[in-house]
């Protein structure tokens, strides 16, 4: 069968993005042909498209997806057709109206949850997932750094946070997204444009630092993050919007009080079929009591996914985007 699709022959801008059709396969062993309802926009698909994560020409864009299972092939049960599904992660193939892709990475919506609230939630609902509760397991009555606290991952980090008794200190650019962060649960905001941040979580902490930091700004942040810690405290560096860090020895965490440093991602703490079905439900389980909600502030038709990509490098976008087929 055939299906429209955004693909890319060529990496560049967003000029590169053909709305053209592809052909679809029926499902061979341990896949499932998804019809998709609603499709998930990140920053992680502007990557693929200009190069900078390398992959097979053609290509198809996105990551991140919500429909109806249509067909499955031999070894599937845990999917079946007519089940409303979701997914995050690779391989990349989201940007159609339909597609043949690894059925393990499918979980099923409950009910609760419509197709555009999915296909928001799931890539920045599972990072937070992993985040707060196993790459560190916070706890009621902590305060810790949450970097870009008025991003997609930010402002659900927000609410989760908030959720679990944990105060929250979020760095934004500005006024306006640091009021957003506070709507959404930040108990403090600091503004990286006009305050010094270590000193500002200094005042906060008392002088004790936190025991953790999340920081996916990178480059731009790295070093400052480590200054707000904790003697043997943990850094999370899971992104690097700024650019990546620049090579440090050892010495910098041991001079700094013996401290922890992660750079976890999201495939490695759902690389099994357990993992990612307890990640979803506590994801579901949040999102479907209101505890987090998902702001889909702007949908585009799946044929103006290039204009979607221009509005979200240009950061005309707030809170998640998704396209509609």
């Amino acid at each position: 069968m055939q299906a429209k699709a955004i693909r890319i022959t060529a990496n560049g801008g967003p000029e590169v993005m053909e709305f053209t059709d592809v052909e679809v396969r029926a499902p061979g062993p341990g896949e499932a042909l998804v019809r998709h309802h609603a499709i998930g926009l990140n920053f992680i698909d502007v990557y693929f498209r200009t190069g900078l994560y390398p992959q097979p020409l053609p290509a198809v864009l996105g990551q991140e997806g919500a429909g109806v299972v249509e067909a499955v092939g031999e070894g599937v049960s845990h999917v079946r057709p007519g089940d409303r599904v979701a997914y995050a992660g690779g391989p990349n193939g989201a940007y159609s109206e339909a597609r043949t892709m690894p059925a393990h990475v499918l979980v099923k919506l409950p009910d609760a949850i419509g197709f555009e609230t999915a296909a928001a939630m799931m890539l920045q609902g599972l990072t937070v997932q992993y985040l707060l509760r196993s790459t560190y397991p916070v706890k009621a009555g902590q305060t810790i750094l949450f970097h870009a606290a008025a991003g997609g991952v930010g402002l659900i980090a927000c609410q989760w946070a908030r959720a679990l008794g944990v105060e929250l200190i979020g760095t934004v650019g500005s006024d306006e997204k640091g009021e957003l962060a506070r709507a959404h649960g930040a108990a403090h905001v600091i503004n990286y444009n006009t305050e010094d941040i270590v000193a500002r979580v200094r005042e906060i902490t008392k002088g004790a630092g936190v025991p953790v930091v999340y920081d996916s700004v990178g480059k731009d942040t790295f070093f400052r993050s480590l200054d707000c810690l904790q003697p043997r405290g943990l850094m999370v560096s899971f992104g690097n919007s700024s650019g990546a860090v620049e090579p440090f020895t050892t010495q910098e965490l041991a001079r700094r009080g013996s401290l922890y440093l992660t750079r976890p991602t999201l495939g490695a703490y759902m690389s099994t079929r357990a993992e990612l079905e307890a990640m979803a439900a506590e994801l579901f389980e949040m999102v479907a009591s209101g505890k987090v909600k998902i702001g889909v502030n702007q949908t585009f038709p799946l044929s103006q996914a290039a204009e979607a990509h221009r509005a979200l490098e240009a950061r005309r976008t707030t809170g998640s985007t998704v396209l509609l087929p």
